[in-house]
C-alpha cells in the first residue's frame, strides 16, 4: 500500500544507489530499523529513485507511506508531511484501527495546531507518533518516505529528530529485534545555504548509528544519453546523435534538465527552454540587487571566472563585491574553486542568467571582458578574447584572436579545439574587410579551409573534413594556381577515402595528378601521387598503384622528402604484401625514416601497418607491441581520435579478444575512452564480442547503436558480426542469414568489392543453417532439410569467393583461412551430417591464436567424434573446449559443452554441477565483495579496476544468476554454494 504514484519514466544508472536502499529495506525486514538521508541537487533524480525503491518494496509486501514537504514560505503548515502520512493510514481499512488507538496523533488529522500544544503535549504527540509507526511495523514491514525536507517546517523537523534519535530506530533493551521499519528522507543539497535551518539537524542525525547519508551524484554522460533515448517517443525516427550529445553536454548529469531540454521544440538549439529558465531563475531573483549584478557580469565571463577579472569587470568596491559573492555562494548559485575562481553551480543556470541580459548590456560586458583579457596577454586567453570580441561585434579583433587560438590549440595537440577556432575564423572571414584581416591574398581562405579540414580529420570528424574540402574546392577558380588546385583535390581524395567514397576519391586524385606535371619534380606532385596510390589500391587498380608508387618514391628520394618516402614505402608494402618478409622490411624502413620528421600521421600509419602485417600473418602477440607504441604516439600528438589510432585501438582489442585475454580487453577499452569521437564507437567493438560470448543479452542492442546516424563502415562491420552471431546463437537460422546478407550488402563498397569479413559472417550464419538442416533431417522433414542444405551450399560458395582473394587482390591470411575451414565444415554438416575430418581441420586452422573460435570448433569436433562412436577422443575435445569456456567465462559455450557431456555420458558431472563455472574468476571476486556490501567504487578500488568495469561485472553476475538486484544475487550465490558466508568475529 502506498499513497505515492510511481513514475514510469526509465530509471537509468542508479543500480548502486538502489542496491543500498534495497539493503536497508532488507535489514529492516529482519527487524533492524534504519534510516537513509538522500541528498542531491534539484532535478538529479531523488524522487525517481525513491519511487523505484518504494515500488519494489510494495512488490515485496512492504507497506509504504509517503509524506511531502511543500514550500509555503514563512507561513508553513505544522507537521504537513506527517499529516499526509496519517491521512493515508486513516484511509486504509487494514491500518485505520491502529491509528484510532492513538488519539494524540489523531489530533493532527483534526486540524490541531502545533501552537496549541505545550511542551508536555508535544512530547505525548511525538511518543504517540513513534508508537503508531511501531504498531504499524508490527503488522508488517513498513517504509516511511519523506520528500523535500529542505521545505520542512520547524515542527516537522522536531518530530523527525525525535523519531530518529529517540523513537522508532532505537533497538529495544535486551538485544531483542527492533521494529521492521525503514525511513527514507530526501532533501535538496543545493538549497542548503549556510544558515538553512535543516543543516544543524542533518549534522546531528548523520551521527546516529542507524542513520546513513546517501548522496545522489549527477549521472554520467552515457547514462544521460540512455535516459534521453528512453524518454524519446517519436515512432521509428531515432533521435539524432548530435541532438543527444548536445542535451547530454548541457544537462550535466541532471535528469530533470535533460527531460526539459528534450521536451523543448528544438532540443539541439541554443538557449534555455522557457519553462526551465523560469525554474533556474527563481533562486537568482531571491538574492540582493548587488549580487544579481555580480551574477549577470559573471554569466558573460563564462562558466568560470577569476576573482580579479570579475572585480575589474563589475566595477564594485572590494567590500561590496565580497559581500555579493558570499551571498551568491551561500545561495548555491556560485561555487568557489581553485586559483581564486568562481563558477556557476550548473551551466544551465549561467545560460538562464545570461539570456536574461538586455542586448546592449550583453555587448557592453563582452567588450569589457575582451579589453581586460587583451591587457593581460597570454595565449591561453586567445579563445576567450575571440569569443568576447565576437559577441561585442568587434569582428576584426575576433578573427585575429580566433586564428591565434587555433595556433595555440594546434601546438597543444588539441585538434577538436583547433577545428572549432578555425571554423569560427572562416565564419568571420567574409565579414572582415580585406585590409583588416591578418593576411591577404586570394588563396588565404582556401588554405584556411584546408587547414580546418585537416583538423577535422585529426579530430575524427571525417565527414566534416570532406565538407570543408569540398568548400575549398568550390572556392578554387579557373585562374587559380595549379599547385593549389591540385592540393585541394588530393586532400579531398584522401578525405573521401576515410569515408569509403572510393570511386569519387580515385576521380579527384586522378584530377590532381593531371593538374600538375611530374616535371620539374615538386613536393605537391609527390603528395598528389601518394594519395593516388591509396585511391588506386582501394578501387582495385593495383598495377596503376604500383607504377605510380615506384615513380613517386624515386622523386621523393630525389627531393629529400623523407616523410613522403616513408608514406610511399608503406603503400608499396601494402600492395606487395605487408605480412611478407620484404613487406615488413619496407615497413620497418618507413618507420625509421618518419620517426624524426615530426609527421605523426605518417608515423602512425607505419605503426598500424606493422601491426596489421603481424596480425595477418597470425602473429597475434607480435602485433601488440606495435599497437601499444602507435597508440602512445597518437596520445602524445593529440591524435587519438584520428583514423589510424582508431583502427589501432580496434585491432588491439580484437587481438586481446582472440588471444582470450578478455578481462584485459575490457580494461583496455576504458583507456582513453573520453578521446573517442562519436564516429569512433566501433573501436571498442571487440568488447561487444566478449560480452556476447559471455551471455550478455544486451550486447546485440548496443551493437545496433553503431548503426545510428551517418553510415560508418567499421561500425557496420561490428554490428554485422554481433547481430549474425547473436542470431545464430539463439538458433534462428533465418534471422542469422538475413543479418549476414544485410551486413555484406552494407559493407560492399561502391566498386562492388565484397568485404574480407564476408567469410567470417558466412561461417557464423552457416552454424545456424547447419543446425536447422540437422534438426529437420532428424525429424524426417527431408524437404526442409534440403532447402537449408541448399542455403548452406550458397553461403559456403560466398565464403570461398571472399577467402580466395581479399578485396585488395591478395590472399587472405590465417584468420580468413580459419573461418573458411569452419564454413566448409558447417556446409558438410548441413549436407551430410557431422564429419570428424573437416572439424579437425577447422580446429587446427584456428590454432594460430583465436582461442574462443578454436573452442567452438572443438565442440563441433567432439559432436562429430561422438557421432562416429570415437568416445574417448570426443571426451578429450569436449573437456578441452570446456576448460577454455570456464577460463573465458563463456557461459553459453559452457552450457552447450556440458549438455554434450551429459547427453553423450562422456564425463562425470562436476561436484557443484558446473555452477561455479558460470562465473569467471574475476566475477567470483566481485561477487565475494558484493556479499560484503561493497559499492562498485569500493569493488574497483579493492580489485584495481575502475568503478565502471566493476559495474559491468555486477551486471554480468546478475544476468548469469537470474537476479534482479545485488541483494538477490548474493542470496542466490549463498544458496547455490557459489560463495560461503564470512565467519563471525569472536564475541
Amino acid at each position: 500500500m502506498s499513497n505515492s504514484s510511481f513514475t514510469v519514466s526509465p530509471l537509468v544508472g542508479r543500480e548502486e544507489e538502489l542496491a543500498r536502499l534495497a539493503g536497508v529495506l532488507e535489514r529492516a525486514r529482519g527487524g533492524e530499523a534504519r534510516a537513509v538521508l538522500l541528498a542531491g541537487d534539484a532535478g538529479v533524480g531523488k524522487t525517481r529513485l525513491l519511487d523505484e525503491a518504494a515500488a519494489r518494496a510494495v512488490r515485496d509486501g512492504v507497506t509504504v507511506l509517503t509524506g511531502h514537504c511543500v514550500d509555503l514560505g514563512d507561513v508553513g503548515l505544522p507537521y504537513l508531511p506527517f499529516t499526509e502520512v496519517l491521512g493515508a493510514v486513516a484511509a486504509e481499512e487494514r491500518l485505520a484501527p491502529v491509528l484510532a488507538a492513538r488519539p494524540e496523533v489523531g489530533r493532527l488529522l483534526g486540524g490541531g495546531a502545533d501552537s496549541a500544544l505545550d511542551m508536555s503535549g508535544r512530547l505525548r504527540l511525538f511518543e504517540d507518533m513513534a508508537g503508531l509507526l511501531t504498531d504499524l511495523a508490527d503488522l508488517g514491514p513498513l517504509l516511511l518516505v519523506l520528500e523535500d525536507l529542505h521545505w520542512a517546517d520547524q515542527s516537522s523537523r522536531d518530530l523527525l529528530r525525535f523519531l530518529l534519535s529517540r523513537g522508532v530506530l532505537q533497538r529495544p533493551a535486551g538485544g531483542t529485534p527492533g521494529g521492521r521499519l525503514a525511513v527514507l528522507a530526501s532533501y535538496r543539497a543545493d538549497d542548503l545555504h549556510r544558515r538553512h535551518p535543516l543543516r544543524p539537524l542533518l549534522a546531528e542525525l548523520v551521527r546516529l548509528p542507524s542513520v546513513e547519508r546517501l548522496e545522489l551524484r549527477p549521472m554520467d554522460d552515457a547514462e544521460v544519453a540512455r535516459l534521453v533515448r528512453g524518454l524519446h517517443d517519436d515512432g521509428p525516427r531515432a533521435l539524432p546523435e548530435a541532438t543527444v550529445r548536445r542535451i547530454v553536454e548541457r544537462a550535466e548529469g541532471n535528469a530533470f534538465y535533460a527531460q526539459e531540454l528534450l521536451a523543448a521544440t528544438d532540443p539541439g538549439a541554443g538557449g534555455v527552454p522557457d519553462a526551465l529558465a523560469d525554474v533556474l531563475l527563481i533562486r537568482f531573483e531571491q538574492v540582493s540587487d548587488t549580487a544579481q549584478q555580480v551574477l549577470r557580469t559573471a554569466s558573460v565571463a563564462g562558466r568560470r571566472v577569476g576573482h580579479d577579472l570579475l572585480k575589474d569587470a563589475v566595477g564594485l568596491p572590494e567590500e561590496a563585491l565580497e559581500t555579493a559573492l558570499r551571498e551568491a555562494v551561500e545561495r548555491r548559485l556560485l561555487v568557489s574553486g581553485d586559483g581564486d575562481t568562481y563558477s556557476f553551480r550548473h551551466a544551465l543556470a549561467r545560460e538562464a542568467v545570461y539570456a536574461d541580459l538586455l542586448p546592449g548590456e550583453r555587448a557592453r560586458l563582452h567588450g569589457a571582458f575582451a579589453r581586460l583579457l587583451a591587457g593581460r596577454g597570454g595565449a591561453g586567453t586567445a579563445a576567450e578574447r575571440a569569443h568576447h570580441y565576437r559577441e561585442s561585434h568587434d569582428l576584426p579583433e575576433a578573427l585575429a584572436a580566433s586564428l591565434e587560438a587555433a595556433d595555440h590549440a594546434q601546438r597543444l595537440g588539441a585538434p577538436t579545439e583547433e577545428l572549432r577556432h578555425l571554423e569560427a575564423a572562416l565564419d568571420l572571414w567574409a565579414s572582415v574587410p580585406a585590409g583588416a584581416r591578418p593576411a591577404s591574398g586570394p588563396g588565404d581562405r582556401i588554405a584556411l579551409t584546408l587547414r580546418a579540414s585537416a583538423a577535422a580529420a585529426h579530430a575524427g570528424e571525417s565527414h566534416r573534413a570532406v565538407s570543408l574540402t569540398r568548400a575549398a574546392l568550390a572556392g578554387v577558380g579557373e585562374d587559380a594556381d595549379s599547385e593549389l588546385a591540385a592540393r585541394v583535390r588530393y586532400t579531398l581524395a584522401g578525405n573521401l577515402l576515410d569515408v569509403d567514397s572510393l570511386t569519387a576519391a580515385y576521380a579527384y586524385s586522378s584530377e590532381a595528378l593531371a593538374l600538375i606535371p611530374a616535371e620539374p619534380p615538386s613536393p605537391t606532385w609527390v603528395w598528389a601521387a601518394a594519395t593516388h596510390v591509396l585511391a588506386a589500391r582501394q578501387v582495385g587498380e593495383p598495377e596503376t598503384a604500383l607504377k605510380v608508387a615506384r615513380q613517386a618514391l624515386a622523386v621523393a628520394e630525389e627531393l629529400g622528402l623523407t616523410d613522403a618516402r616513408a608514406d610511399l614505402l608503406i603503400s608499396l608494402a601494402a600492395l606487395e604484401g605487408r605480412s611478407t618478409s620484404a613487406g615488413r622490411a619496407r615497413l620497418r624502413q618507413a618507420r625509421e625514416l618518419v620517426r624524426g620528421t615530426g609527421n605523426a600521421p605518417v608515423e602512425m600509419r607505419a605503426l598500424y601497418h606493422l601491426a596489421i602485417g603481424a596480425f595477418e600473418a597470425g602473429e597475434l602477440e607480435g602485433a601488440l607491441p606495435w599497437l601499444v607504441e602507435g597508440l602512445d604516439r597518437a596520445r602524445g600528438a593529440g591524435l587519438l581520435s584520428s583514423l589510424y589510432p582508431l583502427e589501432m585501438r580496434y585491432l588491439r582489442l580484437l587481438t586481446l579478444y582472440m588471444l582470450g585475454r578478455w578481462d584485459e580487453c575490457e580494461r583496455a577499452a576504458e583507456q582513453d575512452a573520453d578521446a573517442l569521437p562519436a564516429a569512433g564507437a566501433f573501436a571498442t567493438g571487440p568488447v561487444l564480442y566478449v560480452r556476447l560470448a559471455r551471455g550478455d543479452a544486451g550486447a546485440g542492442e548496443r551493437a545496433e547503436e553503431l548503426l545510428r546516424g551517418r553510415f560508418d563502415w567499421m561500425g557496420a562491420l561490428v554490428a554485422g558480426i554481433v547481430a549474425t552471431d547473436a542470431a545464430a546463437g539463439s538458433g534462428d537460422a533465418g534471422r542469422a542469414v538475413a543479418r549476414m546478407r544485410s551486413a555484406v550488402e552494407a559493407l560492399t563498397d561502391d566498386t562492388g568489392a565484397v568485404p574480407d569479413v564476408t567469410v567470417r559472417l558466412a561461417a557464423l550464419a552457416l552454424g545456424a543453417v547447419a543446425d536447422a538442416a540437422v534438426e529437420r533431417r532428424a525429424a524426417g522433414a527431408e524437404a526442409e532439410a534440403g532447402r537449408w542444405a541448399d542455403t548452406a551450399k550458397e553461403l559456403a560458395e560466398l565464403a570461398r569467393t571472399s577467402a580466395g582473394l581479399s578485396s585488395k587482390g591478395l590472399p587472405q591470411g590465417p584468420e580468413g583461412l580459419a573461418w573458411l575451414a569452419r564454413a566448409e565444415a558447417e556446409a558438410v554438416r548441413a549436407a551430410r551430417g557431422p564429419e570428424p575430418a573437416v572439424w579437425e581441420a577447422a580446429v587446427a586452422a584456428f590454432d594460430y591464436g583465436d582461442v574462443y573460435e578454436r573452442a567452438r570448433c572443438r565442440l563441433r569436433f567432439a559432436e562429430a567424434l561422438l557421432a562416429a562412436d570415437r568416445r574417448e577422443e570426443a571426451a578429450a575435445e569436449a573437456r578441452a573446449a570446456r576448460e577454455t569456456a570456464v577460463r573465458l567465462g563463456a557461459t553459453p559455450l559452457l552450457e552447450r559443452v556440458d549438455a554434450l557431456l551429459r547427453r553423450g555420458r562422456l564425463a562425470p558431472p562436476a561436484s557443484d554441477g558446473g555452477r561455479s563455472a558460470r562465473l569467471t574468476a574475476r566475477e567470483q571476486d566481485v561477487l565475494r565483495l558484493l556479499s560484503l556490501g561493497r559499492s562498485n567504487r569500493q569493488i574497483g578500488e579493492e580489485l584495481f579496476i575502475t568503478g565502471k568495469t566493476a559495474s559491468v561485472h555486477v551486471s554480468n553476475i546478475l544476468a548469469k544468476l537470474g537476479a534482479t538486484s545485488r541483494t538477490e544475487a548474493v542470496a542466490i550465490a549463498y544458496r547455490e554454494g557459489l560463495i560461503s558466508r564470512e565467519p563471525s568475529a569472536p564475541g
